[in-house]
């Protein structure tokens, strides 16, 4: 699999005010979207998330998000090395992904920016 490179999750209690912050740090405007019942703005190499505690908690078990070239070879890897694939692959607002929990039990999520039309 192609690793494009890797984003680090954050859980924040006001996005408004966390944002700020990381565009100051990172030099990058944020793009913001919702995922379910979570507020999410990707700020240079970080994914901030707030919204229920219930949603939250979930999020907060994977451990990054890695972006790669094509998610179904991310998922020909996985299988290869005994990885469980989790959710997906599905599609999202800027691709598609996948939850994958690793042989050691790490869990990461894996993104491409591939359309549904292209998959």
């Amino acid at each position: 699999m192609d690793i494009l490179g890797t984003s680090l999750r954050v859980c924040v209690g006001d996005l408004d005010a966390a944002v700020g912050v990381y565009e100051r740090l990172t030099g990058a405007e944020a793009v913001r979207f919702q995922r379910g019942g979570v507020a999410v703005a990707a700020v240079g190499c970080f994914f901030l998330m707030s919204g229920p505690e219930a949603e939250l908690s979930v999020l907060r078990k994977i451990t990054a998000t890695i972006a790669v070239k094509d998610v179904d070879d991310a998922v020909a890897d996985l299988r290869a090395v005994g990885a469980d694939i989790v959710a997906g692959p599905l599609p999202t607002p800027i691709g598609r992904n996948l939850v994958a929990r690793h042989p050691d039990g790490s869990i990461f999520e894996y993104v491409d920016r591939k359309q549904e039309a292209e998959a």
